[in-house]
């Protein structure tokens, strides 16, 4: 007799005799499906074998099959659908539930593509032999919900389409909080618990047996993620130390991880207790790798989500031998393992699955054919009396969430059918139809969504209530909420306002658009004065620059090129030095010029005021006295700076509230009352200035520039008078920008007033720049 390979799992641990045909092939030649007759089924989708091609060359994604395929049994899943039937045969054998009606199922295979998978999903809705979406061709049995799992990834992909019909979908994997979001997967419901326990079962393994130096092994995903970060947390809580972190890999939507290329960190590592998080799908490389390596003295700690027939290999020494599993506890499914022991292909004959394993394991005679062994098998035969522990006899804990969630779908039906036959009209007897959306409904109030909070009516029942909008920045992330929660500074409400989002870092920066105009503006008039102080400088000796105290004029230019600059402390991110530079050298810059433009005017009045030469005026105008202003007045303005800088100095601040979603980085001036003293020291100077150069206005000279001194510091003030309602009445980045458009705009006023008129005789009437002009106009 001829033999072959059969394949348990995707590598080669045992070894079966069996004929030259492998009877496994039927499995994927006739795409294993399984019907139980009833008027209403329950849909089913298990990965209850995958087939693998051998050569990498061929593409397993063919619909046709070759020879070129290893199949590997997931006893574990089959399991669950044992626990299907067994469910529903208790269902239609119960009188007092659904009576009057029989629950059927329908079992479909998971192959190893999504598209096909979804493909299935439409045969199953379709009721024929190929999927037509929005048709049904059958009538026999009407679908009323489907049964995905254990993978989250099997059931987000068919949750996604099932979502869009808004058809029932009970998961029996682990639980994933990623499958509660209701907004993507509104039909969708988990019958697992929430693994909240896990971490602290785990820590106080370690505390018990003093282990404070572990290796982790997690998948990479957002539960990997999750459980990691609850790990750490807990484990350095009670004092373990993790030796290493290893996430491995898995390619979302398939079940097979990427090879495992770190396999010499658990050989070097010293840690001998290792945690390995994960189920056998997204896992499984990494197991097979432990038992080729055959590490030993290693203690193993697992989750509860393996298929332990996958990695039992009873011809070799078990590598997993007195691994640590946590799993939840489960009430016992009583005569569920009776119900096992006589699953056979006898009672079941249209299970090809079970003909393939009589074949495989217990030598029987194949019909190649009809896929289906002979009648001389031995009588007998058991799932129990498979070799090893391929198939575990004990409940896992999917089946039992297979075994509820039958009896869950049925007890919703039966609320359903009560409900319809009291609506009913007596005597027309009709058959009662319902939508299998329809998981029966009886409130007094809708529930609130994410986003609104119950209000109670006044004077009726607790159930009775009114969906409120949560007031601005508070959200409420789950369903009838009776408060809303502030989100914190950092964070925002969304549109929804179901969830808090992170603010985003602003400043008026470089590249921001205003930041970035207002940049170019101040260096084009800090270039524009240096243009005007080198014509000054080049026609030193001619008589209008030479009138009116030049010393001074260089003094207000060079005083107006630093201010055009002193903008650019305003742009970009704030730093303690640039907050204390900022109006510590305005106050400075504008007070030397104002007090330039001061002695300025003084200079102008003390010369043509002098029209019968006194001792004392002619000490004032051949001394220079009124150059001395320029320094007092910085004096005191440097005292101001001081006092403001030891008592209350600006800081880095942050704006949370100003604009929505943002977070505004800003320097607080510390102290507002020195800020507005500085202020009002430069209005006491610039209308000191005003006065002397409005009364000097009228005096006769030829280069008398009392008048433009006068309009330069009317500017000046409208300026700033005009500065501090806008300044605050906005915040954040704009009223920033409204400082820095105010030195723009005075130190413009004082650069073309008083400037302007000079550099046009200089530069475009030269002939007016002369001695001989002025005694002609004289």
């Amino acid at each position: 007799m001829l033999f072959s390979w059969l394949f348990i799992s995707c590598f080669p641990q045992i070894t079966i005799p069996t004929p030259s045909y492998r009877s496994s092939e039927c499995l994927v030649r006739m795409q294993y499906r399984l019907n139980g007759k009833g008027n209403m089924a329950i849909v089913g989708f298990f990965p209850a074998y995958t087939a693998y091609p051998l050569n990498k060359t061929t593409d397993w994604r063919m619909a046709k099959f070759t020879r070129d395929f290893m199949v590997e049994f997931k006893l574990r899943n089959y399991q669950c659908i044992l626990a299907m039937m067994f469910a529903i045969e208790e269902i239609n054998n119960n009188p007092y539930l659904l009576p009057n009606t029989s629950l059927g199922f329908e079992v479909y295979n998971v192959p190893h593509d999504q598209r096909h998978t979804l493909a299935n999903v439409f045969v199953s809705f379709s009721g024929t032999g190929y999927g037509i979406s929005n048709y049904r061709c059958a009538s026999e049995s009407t679908p009323v919900a489907v049964l995905t799992g254990p993978s989250w990834a099997l059931s987000e992909h068919i949750g996604t389409l099932l979502g869009l019909y808004k058809f029932p979908q009970l998961t029996f994997g682990p639980f994933d909080s990623a499958l509660s979001e209701r907004r993507r997967f509104s039909s969708l419901y988990q019958v697992a618990p929430k693994d909240t326990s896990l971490t602290v079962g785990i820590g106080s393994l370690m505390v018990h047996f003093h282990w404070n130096w572990v290796g982790l092994f997690i998948m990479d995903d957002d539960k990997g993620a999750q459980i990691l970060s609850d790990l750490r947390s807990e484990l350095e809580k009670i004092g373990v130390c993790i030796a290493f972190v290893e996430m491995t890999l898995v390619s979302r939507g398939s079940f097979l991880t990427t090879s495992w290329k770190n396999q010499v960190q658990i050989l070097k590592s010293s840690a001998n207790v290792i945690i390995i998080y994960g189920d056998t799908d997204s896992l499984l490389s990494l197991i097979v790798n432990l038992k080729q390596k055959l590490l030993m003295w290693k203690v193993w700690v697992l989750n509860s989500h393996w298929d332990y027939s996958s990695f039992d290999n009873y011809l070799l020494l078990d590598a997993l031998h007195g691994a640590l599993i946590f799993s939840h506890h489960n009430e016992k499914i009583i005569n569920f393992t009776n119900f096992i022991q006589t699953a056979n292909p006898s009672k079941y004959p249209e299970d090809t699955y079970l003909h393939v394993l009589w074949h495989s394991f217990f030598n029987c005679s194949f019909l190649r054919r009809d896929c289906k062994i002979a009648d001389n098998c031995l009588p007998n035969a058991s799932l129990e009396f498979l070799p090893g522990n391929i198939f575990d006899m004990a409940t896992s804990e999917e089946s039992y969430n297979v075994y509820s969630a039958v009896y869950d779908v049925a007890k919703s039906l039966h609320e359903m059918t009560l409900q319809q036959v009291q609506l009913q009209t007596p005597g027309k007897g009709k058959d009662t139809v319902f939508f299998p959306w329809q998981t029966p409904q009886s409130v007094c109030s809708e529930s609130c969504l994410p986003g609104f909070r119950k209000t109670h009516r006044e004077g009726e029942a607790a159930c009775c209530f009114d969906c409120t909008p949560c007031p601005e920045n508070e959200i409420s992330n789950e369903t009838d909420a009776d408060q809303c929660v502030k989100c914190p500074e950092t964070h925002y409400a969304n549109t929804e306002k179901s969830h808090c989002q992170h603010k985003t870092v602003t400043f008026l920066a470089y590249d921001d658009p205003l930041g970035k105009t207002l940049g170019f503006i101040s260096l084009g008039f800090t270039s524009l004065t240096v243009a005007v102080l080198w014509v000054f400088l080049k026609h030193r000796d001619t008589p209008i620059v030479k009138a009116n105290n030049r010393t001074l004029s260089y003094t207000l230019l060079t005083t107006l090129t630093l201010c055009f600059l002193c903008p650019l402390l305003f742009i970009g991110r704030p730093s303690t030095v640039t907050c204390i530079l900022q109006q510590n050298t305005f106050g400075l810059l504008f007070t030397v010029a104002l007090s330039t433009v001061l002695a300025k005017t003084l200079t102008v009045l003390i010369a043509f005021r002098v029209t019968t030469p006194g001792r004392m005026r002619r000490w004032l105008l051949t001394s220079r006295a009124p150059n001395f202003i320029v320094p007092i007045c910085t004096l005191l303005q440097v005292v101001l700076s001081g006092v403001w800088l030891a008592t209350s100095p600006p800081f880095i601040d942050k704006d949370a509230h100003s604009e929505h979603g943002h977070i505004i980085i800003i320097c607080n001036k510390g102290s507002a009352v020195a800020f507005y003293c500085i202020l009002g020291y430069l209005g006491s100077l610039a209308l000191g200035s005003y006065l002397m150069a409005f009364l000097s206005r009228n005096l006769p000279d030829t280069f008398n520039e009392a008048k433009f001194l006068a309009f330069s510091m009317l500017v000046f003030c409208s300026v700033w008078v005009s500065f501090l309602p806008v300044y605050h009445s906005t915040k954040g980045k704009i009223m920033v920008a409204m400082e820095v458009l105010s030195i723009l705009a005075s130190s413009t006023s004082l650069l073309g007033i008083i400037f302007a008129p000079k550099c046009y005789i200089i530069l475009l009437r030269p002939e007016r720049n002369s001695l001989h002009h002025i005694r002609d106009k004289t």
